[in-house]
Formats: C-alpha cells, sequence, structure tokens
C-alpha cells in the first residue's frame, strides 16, 4: 500500500470509498457526507494551499482516505474531512501512518484539528481517542454533517 496525494483519477473511487463505508455505517442519509455536493470531485476541492487530500492505494484503486480542510468561521481550526478506509485494510496500520501524514500537514496552518463521526463507528471513535482527540458536548459549529452525534478536537 501507498499514500499519496489524491490525483484528478482518483475522484470516482474516493466517492465510491466514501459512500461504501458510510453505507455500512449507516450514514447513507441526510445530514452527513452522503449529500456532500463535492464527493466526486476532491482533487478538485482539495487543491488550495491550507487543504489536503491524501488516499490510499493499493493495486492501483483507492482503499483509504483522508483530508484536511478549514473549518469556515474559526481561525486556526482545521477539520479531519472524509477519513475512510475499507474494511480490508483496516487494522493494518495503514490508518494511523494516513492521520499521521494528515495531522503533520495540518500543523503547518493550524492550530486544532476538530472532527465530526458517528457513535456506531466504534474503532474509529478508539482511533480517535487513542490519537489525543478529545470529546466534546456538542458540535463545534453547526454544519451540513448535523447527522453526526461525535465530535472531537486535538491541539496540534
Amino acid at each position: 500500500m501507498k499514500i499519496r496525494l489524491i490525483e484528478e483519477k482518483d475522484n470516482k473511487e474516493v466517492e465510491k470509498l466514501i459512500r461504501d463505508c458510510l453505507i455500512e455505517f449507516g450514514g447513507n442519509k441526510p445530514g452527513c457526507a452522503w449529500e456532500d455536493k463535492d464527493l466526486g470531485q476532491f482533487y478538485q476541492v482539495y487543491q488550495p494551499a491550507h487543504k489536503q487530500y491524501l488516499v490510499v492505494v493499493e493495486n492501483d484503486h483507492v482503499v483509504g482516505g483522508c483530508g484536511i480542510g478549514p473549518v469556515e468561521g474559526k481561525e486556526g481550526i482545521c477539520e479531519l474531512q472524509k477519513m475512510y478506509c475499507y474494511k480490508a485494510i483496516r487494522g493494518t496500520g495503514i490508518a494511523q501512518e494516513l492521520l499521521n501524514l494528515s495531522l503533520d500537514f495540518a500543523k503547518t496552518y493550524y492550530q486544532q484539528c476538530y472532527l465530526e463521526t458517528f457513535s456506531n463507528m466504534i474503532a474509529a471513535n478508539r482511533f480517535y481517542l487513542k490519537n489525543g482527540f478529545i470529546p466534546l458536548k456538542q458540535p463545534l459549529i453547526q454544519g451540513p454533517h448535523y447527522a453526526c452525534d461525535r465530535w472531537y478536537i486535538k491541539d496540534l
């Protein structure tokens, strides 16, 4: 497996990855990434200097991904965005590497990293806690992902 920056040719596979993972956890509903209009255009969305989307590639196919982007209206705070991996690569350590690379990038531009997720993503929630993310009682912002029921923040 290899981690690299997203390329335009990855757009469709990244969208499929995210949709497949959302279906797996019941996230194919309003109020979460399922409805994001930019799902099939991540290469274009993550081009500005303060944004990044990394993909995990195995056998020339995207099997994981993770983005960093600013939290609108919150100076110095980024969001860990659309971090998903197919079940087949979970537990291999690649997600840890993906997170480390993403947070290293984030430190260049931001002081804190925020994320939103679902409580039924049990392993993901343990993963975030293990990596120093602190649970919040409510979302940092009232954004489009109102169906998420777990929120975290981490000092960078």
